[in-house]
């Protein structure tokens, strides 16, 4: 008798078990909550999530290598156009420079001294010219010796000897004139990359050097970036980014300053897609940018694409995708089955759909219910 009170029991507690995994196990897996569609105008808003960035940011490097002076600004300051932010250490290019200018100095007075001596020269040849003149007649006239006539005919041939030279020496000049002139030059353009100064008015957004630090010309300093070109580079799924058009309204939201909106525009389309994540990056620029701002600071976009009037409505994460076609998982006698639509445009929470009722009942797919099959039981 015992024994079958023991079958007993195991059969009570195995139909109690039953019993529980069917009401705490099996239902709760296979009971969905449903929606049904519903007419009206829907706003089409594509979201998407993306980083505070810019289209330039502008990298300043010590144009030659060397150990750095001073740096005139920091991270978090503005700058303009033409201001100076770094000194580098020019060495001894400040005197290689006064060097050159004290040879171009004594070239322009060689070449004077020489023009000047040129024309005492033509002075003397024009002297020179009438006494050897006179003394040829002269010397026709037999009233002067051939000893004399010699030496006024050398005296000019002196002259004009000591002119070509002069002329030499003056041309000489003016080729070391223009040397010089080269190498101040030069050392001018060197002594000037020994300062950096700002491309264009912007903020300072990082600073990668510090003072008596050596760095190399293709080494960053600071970097700043223009206000006029920040914007916030966000990536959204290829299936809601189709109708988003250049200049279209948007809003962004930062992460520091949540539930305030700031009024944007859509400044680019990027042309490439992510081949792994499958979104696409749409920059959104601030119609007025917040001061102060932080680059790569996290911020959502909400991009406003158009209206549609008088539409069917479902929500857009009941949409699945099955061999490639568009569709709903719909309750019909207790059975889940998979319902194409046609999908007439996508916004971050609606969809507009052509091909269901709106008394259907639509089953939404949770993470932790079983999995919806064609043909599977519903509760």
């Amino acid at each position: 008798m015992q024994k079958w009170i023991k079958y007993i029991i195991a059969a009570v507690l195995v139909l109690i078990g039953i019993g529980l995994f069917y009401r705490k196990v099996y239902i709760p897996k296979t009971t969905y909550a449903t929606v049904k569609a519903n007419e009206g105008n829907l706003s089409i808003e594509v979201y998407g999530i993306g980083n505070v960035g810019a289209k330039y940011i502008y990298s300043i490097t010590a144009q030659t290598g060397g150990r750095i002076l001073s740096i005139l600004t920091d991270e978090g300051k503005w700058v303009k156009k033409g201001d100076l932010l770094i000194t580098v250490d020019s060495v001894d290019v400040p005197q290689l420079l006064e060097e050159a200018k004290i040879s171009m100095n004594k070239a322009r007075s060689e070449f004077v001294a020489s023009q000047k001596e040129l024309e005492s020269l033509l002075a003397q040849k024009h002297l020179a010219q009438i006494t050897y003149a006179r003394y040829a007649k002269l010397k026709k006239q037999s009233f002067a010796s051939k000893a004399e006539y010699d030496k006024a005919k050398s005296d000019l041939a002196v002259i004009e000897a000591q002119m070509a030279a002069t002329r030499a020496h003056i041309k000489t000049a003016q080729m070391e004139i223009a040397r010089s002139q080269k190498a101040v030059e030069a050392l001018r353009e060197k002594l000037s990359r020994y300062k950096v100064y700002a491309p264009a008015d912007g903020y300072v957004i990082d600073r990668g050097a510090e003072v008596a630090q050596t760095v190399l010309p293709s080494q960053p300093v600071l970097q700043v970036v223009d206000p006029r070109d920040v914007w916030v580079k966000a990536y959204i799924d290829e299936k809601i980014s189709g109708n988003i058009r250049v200049g279209e309204k948007a809003d962004i939201m930062l992460r520091s300053q949540p539930g305030k909106h700031f009024a944007a525009v859509v400044r680019r389309i990027a042309a490439q897609s992510d081949p792994v994540t499958q979104e696409r990056e749409v920059d959104v620029a601030f119609d007025k940018l917040p001061i102060p701002f932080y680059m790569n600071e996290q911020a959502e976009v909400n991009i406003e694409t158009k209206q549609l009037d008088n539409v069917l409505k479902i929500p857009a994460g009941v949409l699945v995708y099955q061999h490639k076609k568009s569709g709903v998982w719909v309750e019909e006698n207790g059975k889940a089955h998979f319902k194409t639509v046609q999908i007439l445009s996508i916004g971050a929470k609606e969809a507009a759909v052509k091909g269901l009722d709106k008394k259907t009942k639509i089953i939404v797919d949770v993470p932790g219910k079983k999995t919806l099959k064609e043909g599977i039981s519903v509760h």
